[in-house]
């Protein structure tokens, strides 16, 4: 899969409506940036499935996963797409292996075929000294990486980040988002990042998205954002 994406995201919520178009080409980094409540998570769970849209559409890789119009919604599980939490969500009974093979194991893998891509997978991220922790014997940073190669040893077309370093400790961040920022410079689909943190977005993406309320209000590389913010708004959020 390519991992193109062509979305219109349109989703009313009371007195609260996004409105977000977002293209994508295939290996890109796009960093969401906005003030609370500006539509980053609706836009996130609108992709992931977890919302309908109540106008538009979500085309990944020429397939169509939502159509409003033509009433067609792909449940979350048949999308291939990925999401990475805050919270790394690991299950706790499981080894740093056995949770990389879970994803593998629920596509139809033998327990046998999964653990072995899951250890190449650890092995190729340099974490194959963690496989048999569990999560409670796991860093901040570490629950974090083991999260992402759980993620995309599926392959999904689209990996979506919701504030995957909120949780980390201060100085466990800077070497982690060059960990990831690694990891996904090798990542061949479309990569979609909420974070409230522009230092994430000038680490991992190449390019921002600032929504507002809704609407997509700017849109480009945060170099150029910062040079010509299209208002206060969008000033504040890329500063630093």
């Amino acid at each position: 899969m390519s991992g193109a994406l062509e979305a219109v995201l349109g989703v009313r919520r009371g007195a609260f409506t996004l409105d977000v178009r977002l293209e994508l080409a295939p290996g890109t980094v796009l960093a969401l940036l906005g003030r609370n409540g500006a539509g980053k998570s609706t836009a996130l769970a609108a992709l992931a499935g977890l919302t309908a849209l109540d106008t538009g559409r979500i085309v990944l890789d020429g397939h169509v996963l939502d159509d409003a119009a033509g009433g067609r919604l792909v449940p979350p599980e048949r999308r291939p797409v990925g999401t990475v939490l805050q919270s790394a969500a690991l299950f706790p009974h499981l080894t740093a292996l056995d949770n990389v093979a879970f994803g593998l194991r629920t596509a139809g893998a033998s327990r046998e075929a999964a653990r072995h891509r899951a250890m190449h997978a650890l092995e190729r991220d340099g974490l194959a000294d963690l496989a048999d922790r569990r999560p409670a014997a796991l860093s901040g940073g570490q629950a974090a990486r083991i999260a992402l190669v759980r993620t995309l040893v599926r392959e999904p077309a689209l990996l979506l980040l919701d504030e995957p370093l909120a949780a980390i400790d201060a100085e466990q961040r800077p070497p982690l988002r060059e960990r990831i920022a690694a990891r996904l410079a090798a990542f061949p689909g479309s990569t979609v990042l909420v974070t409230h943190d522009v230092r994430d977005a000038a680490v991992l993406a190449d390019e921002v998205a600032v929504l507002d309320g809704g609407r997509l209000v700017q849109r480009g590389p945060l170099a150029a954002l910062r040079e010509a913010p299209a208002s206060e708004t969008v000033a504040r959020l890329v500063e630093g």
